[in-house]
């Protein structure tokens, strides 16, 4: 599977969190994955483990990605 490919199928499964700046994959011992929204520290509207896939979230700000050129969108 291409590496494009397995992208899309984290981003539809966990949602806008597979792309956000404030949220942390987490992998157990057991292989098992998580995600860590940072924002749950700072303001308890935020769930530490959020219920995937997220589809709305009033935190979420994009990641800049390594190679992405885009500053806004446009």
């Amino acid at each position: 599977m291409s590496a494009d490919r397995k992208l899309n199928r984290q981003e539809a499964a966990v949602g806008l969190c597979a792309s956000c700046k404030s949220s942390r994959r987490i992998e157990s011992a057991r292989g098992s994955e998580f995600w860590f929204c940072q924002l749950s520290v700072i303001d308890a509207r935020f769930a530490k483990y959020p219920r995937l896939p997220v589809l709305s979230c009033l935190g979420y700000e994009r990641s800049r990605e390594p190679g992405s050129t885009a500053d806004t969108d446009a």
